[in-house]
């Protein structure tokens, strides 16, 4: 149930079911029935259930990209440090430093796209002072790719690395800025306001109305079937939203970034010490 969206939507599917108790009472005093026959309902259906599948499949859309773009900082990542532990420098603190800020990118990455300035992942990698110096940047992962990119420069002056070798591990580097560009870019575009306030608007206005045609086939019943067609309908439009934002921490269905992030260091560091 933690990861369900079923308790986000149980309110609103309680509140259409109180509605329909309401028309249920009133059709009950009055005169004259408030029924009517449910043709219109179900065109009406019918273009709501096309409009939800086309949000949750642009939302979806999103999400898969942005799980694709994390997959290339992985890839980057692990191409980058064996690149330059292959043809760099033999010094043992280069090669570890190196591992260590490729790993760091990775966690300020999440933390950036995240918002938050905090990094104690990355503290324990390169140390406090570092750590500090990145969070006082304006742009943390431009920080530590300038950082690898100085660190890349060092070996090459030094006649450590070839030029061949240096070409190839800032193709990576130039990579990993470039996934990071694509998860900025849904980040800070989700899908048009407009579109979610539509649909919901349609979702109350369809919710609110079904009543008028339950009540003369169920009668009683209502109140109770309005609750379960409200149900799916409202826990697609949930999923459709939480979809659109893929970083976020408070996301249903965010990627699991912590673990990405840690699989990376684990990797790149497990490099490191070993060659």
């Amino acid at each position: 149930m933690r990861d369900s969206a079923t308790f986000p939507v149980l309110w609103r599917g309680l509140a259409f079911g109180l509605v329909a108790l309401c028309i249920c009472l009133i059709n009950s005093v009055t005169p004259f029935d408030l029924g009517i026959e449910i043709t219109p309902y179900e065109l009406a259906g019918a273009a709501l259930s096309l409009l939800l599948v086309l949000r949750t499949n642009a939302g979806y859309d999103r999400w898969w990209e942005a799980r694709n773009l994390w997959g290339g900082i992985v890839n980057s990542s692990r191409n980058l440090v064996i690149s330059t532990l292959a043809y760099g420098p033999r010094d043992a603190d280069w090669r570890r430093r190196f591992a260590s800020w490729t790993a760091a990118y990775a966690h300020v990455c999440r933390r950036s796209l995240r918002n938050e300035r905090e990094l104690p992942e990355v503290t324990v990698l390169i140390g406090a002072e570092e750590a500090a110096r990145i969070a006082s940047s304006g742009h943390m992962p431009v920080y530590v790719a300038a950082r690898l990119a100085r660190l890349l420069g060092e070996a090459l002056e030094r006649n450590e690395l070839d030029r061949f070798a240096f070409s190839r591990a800032e193709r990576q580097r130039a990579a990993l800025v470039d996934h990071l560009g694509g998860c900025e870019r849904i980040q800070k575009t989700p899908l048009p306001r407009a579109y979610s306030v539509q649909i919901r608007r349609f979702i109350f206005l369809f919710l609110a109305a079904a009543p008028f045609a339950l009540i003369l086939r169920i009668g009683w019943l209502t109140p109770l079937m309005t609750m379960l067609i409200a149900y799916p309908v409202l826990v697609l439009d949930e999923i459709g939203a939480e979809l659109q934002y893929p970083f976020s921490a408070r996301s249903l269905n965010h990627l699991p970034l912590d673990e990405i992030c840690a699989t990376i260091e684990r990797n790149v560091m497990e490099l490191a010490d070993r060659q």
